[in-house]
């Protein structure tokens, strides 16, 4: 049930990510590792054109799924606009009753004091959405929180695998992981994980 009018692109997206996102260099990740290449996931996730077809392919694959889940999201900042545009085309092709949530780094020691926000609750079926997955470490941190909120992980996915151990590490967990393209998509060779 794909929404009207509205496809996923691939090559489209690589293109996109080519143009805004993909920058070579000396660059230290989120994880720790050096590396000679740097994805600014925001730099497509928060553009329109981005957005759309960000939103398509995730919802693409959701949909192909036994079991459509309650909510996505993720680690904030980077799975915010990926959330928001999941939910948003979910809603557009019909399925608005897909909610968002987003996992703080840090509680706020004020109001609720969650680590999850959002409209979802015990019990629920999640799906966790990330831009680049290089190790797995943030979505590893994201799921700690979200099962200690009582909900069900059911899988990770995410833009980009950088194929540097990220899926081995959600598999030996027990989580699914897919991503809409890896960095071999890009003619990028992958290191030893």
């Amino acid at each position: 049930m794909q929404n009207q009018g509205v496809r996923y692109d691939k090559e489209a997206l690589k293109a996109l990510i080519r143009e805004k996102s993909l920058k070579f260099g000396d660059f230290i990740l989120a994880s720790g590792k050096k590396a000679k290449y740097y994805l600014d996931g925001k730099q497509v996730t928060l553009s329109a054109a981005g957005a759309m077809l960000i939103g398509q392919g995730i919802l693409d694959l959701l949909l192909g799924e036994e079991r459509f889940p309650d909510a996505v999201g993720g680690m904030s900042v980077g799975a915010d606009p990926i959330t928001a545009a999941v939910i948003t085309m979910a809603a557009v092709g019909g399925r608005g009753n897909l909610k968002g949530f987003l996992v703080r780094k840090q509680s706020k020691g004020h109001g609720t004091d969650q680590y999850v926000e959002g409209p979802v609750r015990a019990g629920d079926h999640v799906v966790v959405v990330e831009d680049v997955v290089t190790t797995g470490g943030s979505s590893l941190q994201a799921i700690e929180r979200i099962e200690a909120a009582g909900m069900v992980v059911d899988g990770v996915i995410a833009i980009i695998d950088r194929m540097e151990g990220g899926r081995q590490a959600f598999e030996q967990r027990g989580y699914r992981f897919r991503s809409l393209l890896t960095i071999q998509d890009f003619g990028i060779t992958p290191p030893e994980a």
